[in-house]
C-alpha cells in the first residue's frame, strides 16, 4: 500500500518534513519495484533508503541534542533498534530471500507511527530552539548594521 502524504504527517519543521517525504518516496518506490520483481533495483533502492534514513536519523538527533530535548537519548535508541531491524532484512535480501514485501510493510507502518508519535514529541523543543537561533541571527545582523552605520 502506497504512503499518501497527508497534513497529519507534517511536523511543522520544514526540513524534517521534506526528509520524511523523501523517505516515503523511497518506500513507495520499493513497493512499485517489488511488483516488477527486479532484484537489482530493489537492492539499490533498499541501500539508498537505508543510507538516507540513517542520515535523517543523525540530523534529527543532532537537532534534538542542540535543543536540549530531554528524551533525545531514548529517541536515538529507537532509531538504533529500527536500523538494526532493517539491516536484518537487508542481510536476508542479500542472501536471496524475497523480503521486499515484508520490509515495505514494516517501513510503511513504522514511518507513519514514528512520525505521529515519537517525532511529534520532540517537535516543540526543536522548533522553539530553531526559532531562537533564527531570532538571534536576525538580532546580530541588525546590531551589525546599526554599529556599521554609527561607526
Amino acid at each position: 500500500m502506497t504512503i499518501k502524504w497527508t497534513r497529519d504527517l507534517n511536523t511543522g519543521i520544514d526540513v524534517i518534513d521534506r526528509q520524511h517525504m523523501r523517505i516515503a518516496d523511497y518506500i513507495n518506490e520499493l513497493e512499485d519495484i517489488h511488483h516488477q520483481g527486479d532484484r537489482q533495483t530493489i537492492g539499490r533502492v533498499l541501500d539508498e533508503l537505508m543510507d538516507y534514513t540513517l542520515s535523517h536519523f543523525a540530523f534529527e538527533e543532532r537537532l534534538q541534542e542542540e535543543a536540549g530535548y530531554e528524551y533525545a537519548g531514548p529517541h536515538k535508541k529507537v532509531h538504533e533498534l529500527f536500523a538494526r531491524r532493517v539491516r536484518q532484512y537487508l542481510d536476508r535480501f542479500r542472501l536471496g530471500d524475497d523480503v521486499a514485501g515484508e520490509i515495505h510493510g514494516l517501513l510503511r507502518t513504522w514511518l507513519i507511527s514514528h512520525i505521529k508519535h515519537d517525532d511529534a514529541d520532540y517537535v516543540s523543543a526543536v522548533r522553539d530552539n530553531m526559532l531562537e537561533i533564527v531570532a538571534d541571527k536576525q538580532r546580530r545582523r541588525r546590531e551589525g548594521w546599526l554599529s556599521r552605520l554609527l561607526g
